[in-house]
């Protein structure tokens, strides 16, 4: 085996144990299957490298892949690079509305990823007292009860008053968590601030801005790194989908 074909099977092997990291978690999502998609791709690269099969391709297919992949690399690279844009949004003070976007909740709570979220707002309502919060999540099929109420229930708990807080429990997906939370003030006039995970900032901001709202900007709640890479990834063909549709 020569270098190539060891780091290209060391990559296929580390995408099937990210992929069984990502499955532990439950997050709702079955993400982990690209994981394991990029896995197999990569192996079936590194079989093709060891038997020499590039080179029994004729010319023009070795040309078309390339164009393919090279189109494919800066498309995802753009489109991450705009993920990335979010990442260190801190938002304006005295905003005043804040929307946080929900995540799933259990059993026992909100997951790491709202409570992340939700940790963020809470910093920010305390330091920004008129600051009205708008908790957007409805009830997925895996969870027990709607987003936005296990939200409410933790700002309470972590001392935000109730009476600053709208409950917004129908929404099922950012979409409409956006679109939904709008109905409770004016586009035209409100200063708003979405709060969601980093890499969600960019999406979540700009379909605000397409659905009307004039004065809007993000605010970035960390993330647990190990799950940044499938983060990053989803949110690529998140924003890829909302583009094609027409939210962005």
């Amino acid at each position: 085996m020569n270098i190539r074909e060891i780091i290209v099977g060391t990559l296929a092997l580390l995408c099937f144990l990210y992929s069984a990291a990502v499955y532990r978690v439950h997050a709702g999502t079955a993400t982990f299957l690209l994981w394991i998609a990029l896995g197999v791709f990569l192996l079936c690269c590194a079989v093709g490298l060891h038997f020499h099969v590039w080179a029994l391709l004729p010319v023009w297919l070795h040309k078309v892949i390339f164009v393919i992949t090279a189109d494919a690399v800066v498309l995802f690279v753009v489109v991450e690079g705009c993920i990335l844009s979010g990442f260190g949004a801190k938002g304006e003070d005295n905003l005043d509305y804040l929307i946080v976007l929900g995540a799933q909740v259990r059993e026992d709570g909100p997951s790491t990823v709202l409570k992340r979220r939700l940790d963020t707002a809470c910093a920010y309502l305390m330091e920004n007292e008129d600051t009205v919060c708008i908790v957007s999540g409805g009830q997925g099929s895996n969870e027990p009860y709607p987003e936005a109420q296990g939200m409410y229930e933790y700002l309470v708990e972590k001392g935000i008053s109730a009476d600053r807080i709208l409950v917004e429990d129908q929404s099922l997906n950012t979409v409409e968590n956006i679109r939904n939370s709008s109905e409770y003030f004016e586009k035209e006039t409100a200063r708003v601030g979405i709060v969601t995970s980093n890499f969600h900032v960019f999406r979540g901001v700009h379909i605000a801005k397409k659905l009307g709202v004039k004065s809007v900007c993000g605010i970035a709640a960390p993330v647990v790194p190990l799950y940044l890479p499938n983060n990053m990834l989803r949110e690529f063909f998140g924003v890829a989908k909302d583009f094609v549709c027409g939210n962005l």
